[in-house]
C-alpha cells in the first residue's frame, strides 16, 4: 500500500491544505519505484521516481503542478483562499524572473480577486498563464499581455465563470470535428435544394423532441412556438443571447403569455433540478444563486469571445452545457440550452441558415440515448450533490420571490459549490457533443433526407397516374404507409376516384417502389444504418 506522502503536485496541495476537490483531478502524481503512466477517465495517474519529488512547500508542489500536470481550476481557487499570500509574495520576491512564480502570482490574483505586491526587479520573458497544449485557452488574437506579472493572459473566461476543457479528455477527434464537411457530404448526395427543403421539417422535429426531453411532447402549440423561435432567432444578433434583455426576449417568445412567470429574464429565486417521489423531494442538482447569474453569463460570453476561431463544436458544447449548469431562468432553461447548440454553430458558419441540427431528436430516439444525455449532465451534478447533501432543506412556509416563484427550498451551500459552478470541467461534455452532432448528421439527417427523396419520388409517380394537389397526394402516401396498402373508407369518401381498384393498386405500387426495401433503396439504407454498431 502506498503511503500518503507518495502524492505530489495537486494531490499533495489538496492534502496539505485540507482541500477535497469536488471534481476529479485531471492528473494525480505519485512517487514510485519507476516512471509510468496510467491513463484514466477522468483522472490519469502519473508515477515519478524519487528524484522528481518536489520540496515539501507550497512553491515546490505548485511549481510541479503548473509544470508537469494539467492545472485544475477548482483546486487552485480553493487553494488560494487557504494558503498564506505572504508565502506567495515571498516566492515571487525570491524568483522575480521565474515563470512559475509569476504564473502563480497571476493565477492567485485571477482566482482570488486580491493583489500581491510586485517585487522590484520583476522581469523575464512573457509566458502563457495556462499551457494551450493541455487546456483550451484564449485564441492568439484574444491573448492579453499582463504587464504586472509579464504573463500572457490566455484564460478563456473570467473569475466569475471560466470553464475548463482538457484536450486529452475531450479528445482531438472531438475538438477537430468538421461539422461543415459532414453537412457538405449530405449536400453532395441529396443536393442543396432537398437539404434546404428539409430544414423546416427538421426544425419542427427538433422542437418536438426538445419538449419530449422535458416530458411535454403533447404540447402542440408550444412545440410550434419553439420551432418558430428556432427558425427566426438562431444565429441572429451580434452575440449569443446571454445578456438579460436577449434572454428575456427569447424566454417570452418560447413560453408565451400563458405562464406563471411574472418577470422574464434572469430568475430572482433559487432553483433546483429534481423530482417528487411519494411526496418527498429528490434533488439532483442545485443551480447557482440568483445574485451570481449576470456575472456568470458574462463570463460565458467572454469564453465565446476569447475562443473565436477555435473548434465550433467545442464552443457550442461549452455554451450549451455552461448555460444549463448556470440555469439562469425560472423556466425555459432546457430549451435555451439546446437552442444554443445550433445558435453557436450557426454563428461560427458551419451550419447555414435555415438548417437546424435536430440533436434533441437523437437524444429522445431511445432510452439508451436519453440515459447517455442524463449521464453527461451527472458528470457535474452527482459529485456536487454528494458534498451538498446537508446544505439544503425544505421549509414549511414557501417564500414568495419577485419573479412570481413561490418556493420552500432553502440552500446554504453556495460557498462550497462556487468553485465548481465557476470552473466547470466540460471536457467530457465536448466529447459527448461531438458524438451527438456527428450521429445526428450521419444518422438522423441522413435518414430524413432519404425519406424526403423517396417521398418526392412517390409524389411524382402518383402525379403520373392521377392529377391531384400535393396536399392530397401527401395524405394518400401517409394512408398507404399507415394502412399497409389498403384503401381507407375516409380516403375513399373524400376522393371517390380512388375507388377504382386498378387506379388504387397503381398508386400503392408507385408508393411501395419509391420506399421499397431492396439493395440501394432508401429503406434498405435506413435499415443498414440502424444495424451498424455505434461508436
Amino acid at each position: 500500500m502506498q503511503e500518503p506522502d507518495d502524492v505530489i503536485g495537486a494531490a499533495w496541495l489538496a492534502r496539505q491544505y485540507g482541500i477535497q476537490p469536488v471534481m476529479p483531478l485531471v492528473v494525480e502524481s505519485r512517487i514510485a519505484g519507476r516512471r509510468s503512466t496510467d491513463v484514466g477517465r477522468p483522472t490519469t495517474t502519473e508515477r515519478y521516481v524519487e528524484a522528481m519529488r518536489p520540496p515539501a512547500t507550497l512553491r515546490g508542489h505548485l511549481t510541479f503542478h503548473l509544470k508537469h500536470e494539467v492545472p485544475h481550476f477548482e483546486l487552485m481557487s480553493r487553494l488560494f483562499t487557504r494558503c498564506d499570500p505572504a508565502e506567495l509574495a515571498s516566492w515571487v520576491a525570491d524568483e522575480p524572473t521565474g515563470q512559475y512564480a509569476r504564473r502563480a502570482a497571476f493565477l492567485y490574483e485571477f482566482f482570488s480577486g486580491r493583489q500581491l505586491p510586485v517585487p522590484p526587479g520583476l522581469g523575464g520573458s512573457y509566458h502563457d498563464a495556462i499551457d494551450p497544449r493541455d487546456l483550451v485557452g484564449a485564441s492568439t488574437a484574444q491573448v492579453v499581455f499582463n504587464k504586472r506579472w509579464r504573463i500572457r493572459d490566455n484564460m478563456p473566461g473570467t473569475a466569475a465563470f471560466c470553464p475548463m476543457v482538457v484536450r486529452s479528455v475531450a479528445g482531438e477527434p472531438a475538438l477537430g470535428l468538421d461539422v461543415r464537411a459532414l453537412i457538405h457530404d449530405l449536400e453532395v448526395e441529396f443536393g442543396t435544394e432537398l437539404l434546404m427543403r428539409s430544414a423546416v421539417w427538421m426544425t419542427l422535429r427538433e422542437s418536438r423532441s426538445s419538449f419530449e426531453i422535458e416530458g411535454e411532447a403533447d404540447k402542440t402549440d408550444r412545440i410550434q412556438r419553439f420551432a418558430d423561435v428556432l427558425a427566426r432567432r438562431t444565429g441572429q444578433g451580434a452575440d449569443a443571447p446571454l445578456d438579460e434583455p436577449a434572454l428575456a426576449g427569447l424566454q417570452r417568445e418560447i413560453l408565451g403569455q400563458r405562464t406563471t412567470i411574472q418577470r422574464f429574464g434572469l430568475r430572482q429565486s433559487p432553483v433546483f433540478i429534481g423530482e417528487s417521489v411519494r411526496y418527498q423531494e429528490i434533488v439532483h442538482y442545485v443551480a447557482p444563486p440568483q445574485e451570481d447569474l449576470a456575472a456568470m453569463l458574462e463570463g460565458l460570453q467572454v469564453f465565446l469571445d476569447r475562443t473565436r476561431g477555435q473548434s465550433p463544436l467545442m464552443r457550442s458544447a461549452v455554451a450549451a452545457f455552461g448555460f444549463v449548469y448556470i440555469h439562469p431562468l425560472a423556466d425555459g432553461n432546457g430549451r435555451l440550452h439546446r437552442f444554443l447548440i445550433n445558435d453557436v454553430l450557426r454563428r461560427d458558419g458551419v451550419v447555414q441558415d435555415p438548417m437546424i441540427l435536430p440533436v434533441s431528436s437523437l437524444i429522445t430516439s431511445d432510452t439508451a440515448e436519453r440515459r447517455a444525455y442524463d449521464r453527461i449532465l451527472d458528470v457535474v451534478s452527482q459529485p456536487l450533490m454528494r458534498v451538498l447533501a446537508d446544505s439544503y432543506r425544505f421549509v414549511p412556509t414557501p417564500i414568495d420571490y419577485p419573479d412570481g416563484i413561490s418556493s420552500n427550498f432553502v440552500f446554504e451551500g453556495a460557498e462550497v459549490a462556487h468553485p465548481v459552478w465557476r470552473y466547470l470541467d466540460l471536457s467530457q461534455h465536448v466529447a459527448y457533443m461531438a458524438d451527438l452532432v456527428q450521429r445526428t448528421i450521419r444518422e438522423d439527417m441522413l435518414e430524413a433526407s432519404r425519406y424526403l427523396r423517396s417521398h418526392a419520388q412517390a409524389r411524382a409517380a402518383i402525379k403520373d397516374i392521377v392529377e391531384m394537389p400535393d396536399v392530397q397526394i401527401d395524405r394518400v402516401i401517409r394512408s398507404v404507409e399507415a394502412n399497409q396498402g389498403r384503401l381507407s373508407g375516409v380516403l375513399a369518401r373524400e376522393m371517390p376516384i380512388l375507388d377504382d381498384p386498378d387506379l388504387w393498386q397503381a398508386i400503392v405500387t408507385a408508393v411501395n417502389q419509391a420506399f421499397a426495401v431492396g439493395p440501394g433503396t432508401a429503406a434498405a439504407e435506413k435499415e443498414e444504418d440502424r444495424r451498424k454498431p455505434r461508436p
